[in-house]
């Protein structure tokens, strides 16, 4: 087995990536702190062709060095617009039937591998902030609440690799 180079990976090129149909996959980061996950998570967008990434609250918005670093210039080819109120944004969503999923630990949230997708419908996933998560005003919006199992001694994983499991598992739903 030989390991493929890049130009054999027939990937898109960004205006190719524009006009490809997207994954009915959006997702906002809610006050995210770090740079490098902001980038890490415009590049699983990127790989999954997800509709949109909102960037809402403190979360920096590109170009930036430090999230250009990570995305691997995803931050050109994902669809991305910063709204400063999540809550807002969720509100406008619903009313346009987009249903809404926080990650987070909550009482009677859903886990992940049994969270069910209407293939039909529109979602947007939403990650909080590293150390406070999404906020309980968001919480208390959305239409589902999932959570990742984890079976080990930590209590929860970086966004970064949250945005990765959570996107593969609802893309992988939606595609099959």
């Amino acid at each position: 087995m030989r390991k493929l180079k890049n130009n054999e990976l027939e990937r898109l090129n960004v205006e190719e990536f524009k006009e490809a149909t997207k994954t009915p996959l959006i997702i906002i980061l809610d006050n995210i702190r770090s740079l490098n996950n902001i980038g890490s998570v415009f590049r699983t967008a990127d790989a999954f062709l997800i509709e949109k990434i909102y960037l809402c609250g403190i979360t920096a918005k590109p170009p930036h060095k430090d999230i250009n670093k990570t995305a691997l210039g995803a931050t050109d080819s994902v669809a991305w617009e910063y709204v400063e109120n999540t809550e807002e944004l969720i509100a406008t969503l619903h009313e346009e039937g987009v249903v809404t999923v926080a990650i987070e630990q909550a009482e009677n949230a859903t886990m992940l591998n049994d969270f069910n997708i209407e293939k039909e419908k529109r979602y947007a996933v939403i990650f909080g902030n590293e150390v406070k998560g999404v906020h309980q005003k968001v919480v208390s919006m959305v239409s589902n609440v999932v959570e990742i199992p984890q079976f080990g001694t930590k209590h929860s994983l970086n966004i970064s690799v949250s945005a990765g499991v959570v996107v593969w598992d609802l893309f992988a739903k939606l595609k099959l």
